[in-house]
């Protein structure tokens, strides 16, 4: 066997860098960079609580030897620390846990050995309604479809006294099949609902923590690993306290244990600083798993194909060819009597700060090195740091008034009275670097509207010397529809058939819908469940980027806060306020000729 010391200089040789941890089926993770150290870039390894004797309890995974982790579990009652704000430990004493394995042979071991390993997936706040109507479907889509490993249990914790029988009572209505096989719906729904098992308890305290351990133990018995995901569909006040139970009582000593958090991450950048270190506490950061479920959506993912696969779109990928850049989400329904739960936050925190900046980051980023998580990531933050702080003058916020037959915001006996918070927001940011510089950025999100929408639309310069006249309102225009009906087309000039030289708008057109009528799309919630099981953080939330998020918006909720926006009246089912319109040409945005229509619409 190689000396331990001697076989991480050679690591460190070759590859340039030092271990730091993984957890994860076909996915490492690495540390923050420490400082250089005679010249050369090295990364922290992952510090333990306490020694950690020989190794069933070690995760080590580097299918391709690259920012590789390990990873120990814990001392009974501690979890393994480290991570960003620790120092590195000796990498001798970390080889030394390694027990009798071999160092090459420990950095190519797969941690998702589902021969070997069982999987627990816990859902803490198993009695509210995404739970219900998101969480436990995608679960069992992911049974059905064959993705989960064969050993799983579905433990659901909540404050709510129930048995086991009652739980599955609870859960079973919302499972349904959505795919091939639909005879065997019945058959798989009941062999489901036979590994779901449900325990009370508070999220604060230990005493439902430790039953909760209990109760695993006892089923996972069956495998010598058992991983563990925890699933927190929670307040975020409990966040913390919920963190530490599952964390000081129910980590796997024998496998991975990792943490999906549900948003909202804070309200400003200090909340969601105070949150995040209150969860570092307890968990290190590759094991929290932040979820935006709209990054688990197919047309998202798929942003990074689009740009990155076709070589035709990199050379007009820049304020040389593009005028303007708009992320458009639009609701046509209010608040529906969740307008209490909707007050705390308005449409900046709930949908425009998280999700359309998301989709903003993935659209324009430079390209990664690799589709490896931190890659992808790491261009993302770098892209989100270059967005200057939002100037409250370059917004406009809105509230609706009863119309067309509808109530007001106002009008829902939920919400405070006389209560100033926007139900529609439209942002525009400016992006300060060499790419975009000039381009202006506009985000549009509003509630009870005149249609459901979600899109990017990016519209492209005219030729400086057209040999056709006057093209100002005939622009090329690449959108993007998220939702409804996926789609994907280019606003193109062509000449209109006939024997005269006369010229109209067309499109170029992916319809998801049409292209994959056949197929199966999953929902988000299932892609992003499986990619927290295979350890594949790239949809997830980075601390750093959350960060960065928080910093560009932080100014203008503030400012809201204080009364410096007022918000405008709109009629339910209009199109937003009367302002928007000049707001939107103030963006430099030219209204097109031509509507596209869906090809089930057209004759």
């Amino acid at each position: 066997m190689l000396n331990s010391t001697r076989a991480m200089d050679m690591h460190v040789r070759r590859h340039g860098r030092m271990v730091n941890g993984c957890g994860g089926m076909n996915s490492c993770r690495r540390g923050g960079p420490l400082p250089s150290v005679g010249g050369s870039r090295t990364h922290r390894v992952a510090q333990t609580v306490e020694p950690i004797a020989a190794s069933p309890q070690l995760s080590i995974s580097c299918p391709q030897r690259r920012r590789c982790v390990t990873t120990g579990a814990a001392a009974p009652g501690k979890v393994a620390s480290g991570g960003n704000d620790n120092v590195a430990t000796n990498a001798a004493t970390l080889l030394g846990s390694l027990g009798s394995l071999d160092v090459a042979q420990a950095y190519d071991l797969e941690s998702n050995d589902w021969s070997v390993s069982s999987l627990s997936v816990v859902v803490v706040g198993a009695s509210g309604d995404l739970a219900k109507k998101k969480i436990f479907p995608a679960l069992f889509a992911l049974y059905y479809e064959g993705s989960l490993p064969q050993d799983f249990q579905i433990y659901g914790y909540a404050r709510s006294k129930m048995t086991d029988p009652e739980f599955r009572d609870l859960i079973s209505s919302t499972l349904t099949c959505r795919i091939d096989a639909k005879e065997r719906c019945a058959e798989a729904q009941e062999k489901f609902l036979k590994r779901c098992f449900y325990q009370a308890g508070a999220y604060d305290t230990p005493a439902g923590y430790q039953d909760l351990n209990t109760k695993m133990a006892q089923q996972e018995g069956i495998k010598p690993r058992a991983n563990r995901m925890f699933f927190f569909s929670i307040p975020p006040n409990v966040f913390i306290p919920a963190a530490a139970g599952a964390a000081d009582y129910c980590s796997s000593r024998t496998g991975w244990t990792r943490v999906i958090v549900e948003k909202p991450f804070g309200r400003d950048s200090a909340s969601s600083r105070e949150l995040s270190a209150g969860l570092a506490r307890h968990l290190r950061e590759e094991q929290t798993y932040r979820i935006d479920h709209y990054l688990g959506k197919e047309l998202i993912e798929n942003l990074t194909v689009l740009r990155f696969s076709n070589l035709v779109f990199e050379p007009l990928w820049s304020r040389q060819y593009i005028r303007n850049v708009q992320v458009i989400f639009s609701e046509n329904f209010g608040t529906e009597g969740r307008g209490g739960y909707f007050d705390q936050y308005g449409i900046v925190r709930d949908v425009i700060q998280n999700h359309l900046l998301q989709v903003l980051a993935l659209l324009m980023m430079e390209p990664p090195v690799s589709m490896h998580p931190d890659d992808v990531r790491d261009e993302k933050v770098k892209l989100l740091r270059s967005v200057r702080e939002v100037d409250p003058a370059d917004c406009v916020i809105g509230q609706y008034v009863a119309g067309n037959g509808y109530p007001g915001y106002l009008d829902d006996p939920t919400v405070p009275r006389g209560s100033k918070q926007a139900t529609y927001a439209a942002v525009r940011l400016h992006i300060h670097n060499e790419r975009w510089a000039g381009v202006p950025i506009m985000i549009k999100a509003g509630k009870a509207l005149n249609e459901r929408l979600v899109a990017v639309r990016m519209q492209l310069k005219t030729p400086a010397a057209s040999i056709f006249g006057n093209l100002e309102n005939m622009r090329n225009e690449l959108v993007i529809k998220f939702q409804p009906g996926e789609a994907i087309y280019i606003k193109l000039v062509v000449k209109t058939p006939g024997l005269d030289m006369n010229k109209e708008m067309s499109e170029l057109e992916l319809t998801y819908p049409e292209r994959y009528k056949h197929l199966h799309i999953p929902d988000a919630y299932e892609r992003l469940i499986l990619d927290c099981i295979r350890g594949d953080a790239q949809h997830f939330v980075r601390r750093d980027e959350l960060r960065a998020a928080w910093a560009i918006f932080t100014p203008l909720l503030h400012a809201i806060e204080r009364g410096e926006l007022q918000p405008e009246p709109y009629e339910y089912g209009s199109r937003g306020p009367a302002s928007i319109d000049e707001w939107t040409a103030k963006g430099k945005y030219i209204k097109t000729e031509y509507q596209w229509q869906d090809p089930k619409t057209k004759l």
